[in-house]
């Protein structure tokens, strides 16, 4: 086992629907959704250099004779009538400030919030199903009875809030209806979980809340999928000399490795996490040598070391890749090389830790590339769920024709 995520251009076999994705960013999300069979009708994104990246990567994100249109414009304003029994998925990444560990944690409260609009478009479009993603910050105690709301809201899209009606009372009159078992002609079953994108052989601890639903009847017995990639591989391939040194044409570190594990537990997954290492491998050193073949690969001085930002160390997951409302601070986005030096990634290095190919150019400076890239969804776990969703859509097509 080499540790190495599968080609980024296979998709899905015998499986094809019609998408639409809110909040699209530089397409991280829509990238492994079509990986995994989904064929975007439109990319709505209202960030100007995110939609220039969107237009210069068309052929990836759907190409073809008809390849999906970019509508940059504000989420709020939108009219889903041209879409209306075009779609049969839904999908996007609401804004995350809102409920980030690193943000005002003002929730609802805040204005980028934008769950509503997410429930909106699933009201007006019917689809078979959707996924919605954001950080894991929403699960913290505070924002728990905002986000059993928003379930509640995905669940029976067709029970809006009344006009003057609070959140808290529409909370309430979602539960009614809940406990009641009336049945809407809208309803979704609906679920979430906590996933790592290391375990979907992402090289980079990247927690993030995917939250999915199903038309009643259609996604009955789905759950998220298992687990590809393990901590507890790589631990065994470090140890001792093992494999994953070999695999790098290096010499085990002599000190601070752990031992030989007994085994790998029971039901593990058999393939090792990647690395900062493996996601660098055959890239030139910025410092000596941006090959221009390398879109995006250009050297950015400036890292330096503080307390909490020491940056990614090359043989395990980087640390999670953030966007910087106000640019990357000191060790945030960094790598700690073999010779003890701090740099910060390129562009191009930080799309490899979300599984972009090279051949995915982003548009904008560096510190706009990394903003791009630093909200978006690793490739690799939007086609790990995507292609789940896509074999219970695949079923119910040819169960119902």
């Amino acid at each position: 086992m080499d540790g190495r995520s599968p080609s980024p251009r296979r998709r899905s076999r015998g499986f094809t629907a019609s998408s639409l994705e809110l909040f699209a960013g530089a397409g991280g999300l829509a990238l492994g959704l079509h990986q995994a069979g989904f064929r975007p009708i439109a990319l709505l994104e209202r960030e100007r250099n995110s939609c220039d990246t969107l237009r210069m990567n068309l052929n990836a994100l759907g190409g073809g004779t008809v390849p999906p249109r970019v509508i940059q414009s504000d989420i709020r304003e939108i009219d889903y009538s041209e879409f209306v029994g075009r779609v049969r998925f839904v999908s996007g990444g609401p804004p995350c400030q809102p409920f980030s560990l690193g943000g005002r944690h003002w929730g609802r409260d805040d204005d980028r919030d934008m769950f509503p609009e997410a429930v909106r478009a699933v009201r007006e479009l019917r689809p078979d199903a959707f996924l919605f993603e954001n950080v894991r910050g929403l699960l913290r105690k505070s924002f728990s009875e905002y986000f059993g709301y928003v379930l509640l809201q995905l669940s029976y899209p067709e029970v809006p809030a009344r006009n003057g009606e609070t959140w808290q009372d529409h909370r309430r009159r979602l539960e009614s209806r809940r406990a009641s078992r009336s049945r809407c002609d809208l309803e979704y079953d609906v679920c979430f979980r906590q996933v790592n994108a290391a375990d979907y052989g992402v090289p980079q601890a990247r927690h993030r809340v995917a939250i999915v639903g199903f038309r009643s009847g259609l996604g009955a017995g789905w759950s998220f999928p298992e687990p590809t990639c393990a901590r507890e591989a790589l631990a065994r391939e470090k140890a001792d000399g093992g494999a994953y040194w070999q695999e790098h044409g290096l010499l085990p570190p002599r000190t601070g490795h752990a031992p030989r594990p007994a085994g790998i537990p029971a039901g593990c997954a058999p393939r090792r996490w990647r690395t900062v290492r493996d996601a660098l491998a055959g890239l030139p050193d910025p410092r000596f040598d941006a090959q221009a073949e390398f879109a995006n690969h250009e050297f950015r001085d400036g890292a330096r070391r503080y307390k909490g930002h020491s940056g990614s160390v090359l043989d395990e997951p980087s640390k999670a890749l953030k966007a910087g409302v106000h640019g990357v601070p000191g060790g945030e986005n960094s790598v700690s090389l073999d010779d003890g030096s701090l740099r910060y990634y390129t562009a191009r290095e930080g799309a490899r830790l979300q599984t972009f190919p090279d051949s995915y150019v982003f548009s904008g400076s560096w510190s706009e590339s990394m903003r791009q890239i630093g909200n978006a969804v690793p490739v690799l776990l939007a086609r790990a769920i995507g292609a789940s969703v896509a074999s219970v859509l695949g079923k119910a097509e040819e169960l119902h024709g």
